[in-house]
């Protein structure tokens, strides 16, 4: 496929351009990228989960006070405070510890994408130093390893169909430098560099497919539901006859909203690569292939990459 990647990369990297059927030039739907409609339709969800969530509680909550006695079903006020202060302690306790764990995870997923861009940018230098015809070839397979990054790669990260599949463009790079015989000491420093660069994107790239999985395991998520589940129990016994139902529903509402919103925020830490707010975008691999495409033209080099701007094999 010729090439002029400043070109089909100015194009990847505008996401708001739909054509005739609604779709960008990434072959998605604008709404499957995070962006537009689909990222209110998201936010929109959270906001009516939250308060459905909540809505019953408090209708629960004032269910219960019908039927409650003056001063709530507790005859000790203070040591049922003390339990409630015991439970809510641990449940906060756990909680922080495992919106530390996500966020890491997280941040680990962000870094290494940013990582993988740089090593793939550094590679595209390095490439150059390599013997013809084999320094177009790499060239040319970098760029299509980007695009399969931005595209394809990122897609399936999104949708959790990655699983443990390899890039296909990191094993052609392989295949092409496995019978390189370095002539001149420029070729022999490029190529010890090719095979450290090659490790460094490798790591990087463990690192973002790392965060794709998921780091709670479902053990930590039944705890997490039972604890919260415990909390909504033992405040209707709070339930008092003897206060307005306002008061009533504020005691139930912000306890039960603040864990509905904390629940989301853990889902979404949990699971990077996400469309809508949030959601890790391959911004660094775009960027990436925005700046191989200035060296390029700075170096004056014409290649031809064998994929198309999703990165799929032509």
């Amino acid at each position: 496929m010729p090439l002029r990647l400043g070109q089909s990369a100015r194009r990847r990297h505008n996401y708001g351009d739909r054509d005739a059927d609604g779709w960008d030039d990434r072959g998605r739907s604008i709404d499957a990228t995070g962006d537009g409609n689909g990222c209110c339709v998201r936010l929109i969800l959270a906001f009516l989960i939250v308060a459905a969530v909540t809505g019953a509680s408090v209708t629960a909550m004032l269910l219960v006070r019908r039927g409650a006695p003056d001063g709530s079903y507790f005859h000790d006020g203070d040591r049922a405070a003390g339990v409630f202060g015991v439970l809510a302690t641990g449940f906060a306790v756990l909680l922080g510890f495992v919106v530390f764990l996500t966020f890491d995870s997280y941040d680990s997923a962000r870094t290494g994408a940013e990582a993988e861009a740089l090593a793939v940018t550094q590679q595209v230098e390095t490439a150059q130093f390599f013997p013809q015809p084999v320094a177009t070839q790499l060239t040319g397979l970098l760029v299509c390893y980007a695009r399969s990054v931005t595209g394809v790669q990122w897609e399936r990260m999104e949708n959790g169909t990655l699983g443990e599949q390899i890039n296909p463009w990191a094993a052609d790079m392989f295949r092409a430098v496995l019978p390189v015989e370095p002539q001149t000491a420029a070729q022999q420093s490029a190529y010890d560099r090719w095979l450290d660069q090659t490790s460094t994107r490798e790591e990087a790239r463990i690192a973002r497919v790392h965060g794709a999985v998921g780091v709670i395991p479902a053990p930590l998520w039944i705890v997490l539901f039972f604890t919260a589940l415990l909390i909504f129990g033992f405040i209707l016994f709070f339930a008092d006859s003897g206060e307005g139902p306002f008061v009533q529903a504020m005691l139930m509402g912000s306890v039960m909203s603040g864990l509905t919103m904390m629940m989301l925020l853990l889902y979404a830490l949990d699971n990077p690569f996400h469309p809508g707010i949030g959601g890790l975008k391959p911004v660094a691999m775009e960027r990436a292939l925005q700046i191989i495409d200035q060296e390029l033209d700075v170096a004056n080099v014409k290649i031809s990459a064998p994929c198309d701007l999703v990165g799929n094999h032509i």
